[in-house]
């Protein structure tokens, strides 16, 4: 039951993150291509500057939480099970869509939000196995 709701939702909500990442939440055009590639460092830079704690929840956390669902993955596409490939497809996707960011202006190219969304994910893969081992009756 779980994996055919989850089969119907996906697809939506993907399109809705890729909203977000280019027009959601007061986004707009930079005049310059921006990137930032310093890992970790930047987000603490944030954390730091940032006086609202709902900011930086919602940057920060969002990027990891946003992406659990893609952790989930191995019930469409059953290769995406491993760990190891579903680590490397999601990657390549998320850098693809950071340099988009890029290109397009509206969003700057960050190793940070790849490496959050990317463990997002990995927490997402692991909640799926929790949920599979536990709930079995409820996921098929």
């Amino acid at each position: 039951m779980l994996k055919k709701f989850y089969k119907i939702i996906i697809v939506p909500y993907m399109l809705f993150l890729l909203y977000l990442m280019f027009l959601g939440m007061g986004r707009f055009q930079y005049d310059d291509n921006l990137i930032t590639v310093e890992p970790v460092f930047s987000t603490i830079e944030f954390i730091h500057n940032t006086i609202s704690w709902k900011d930086i929840v919602i940057i920060v956390l969002g990027n990891i939480v946003m992406f659990i669902p893609f952790g989930f993955l191995g019930w469409i596409f059953p290769r995406l099970r491993d760990l190891k490939i579903l680590m490397y497809t999601f990657m390549a996707s998320i850098v693809i869509v950071e340099a988009l960011q890029y290109f397009t202006r509206m969003g700057i190219f960050e190793v940070d939000d790849i490496l959050l969304n990317t463990f997002g994910v990995f927490l997402g893969w692991l909640f799926c196995g929790f949920i599979e081992k536990k709930f079995s009756r409820l996921v098929l």
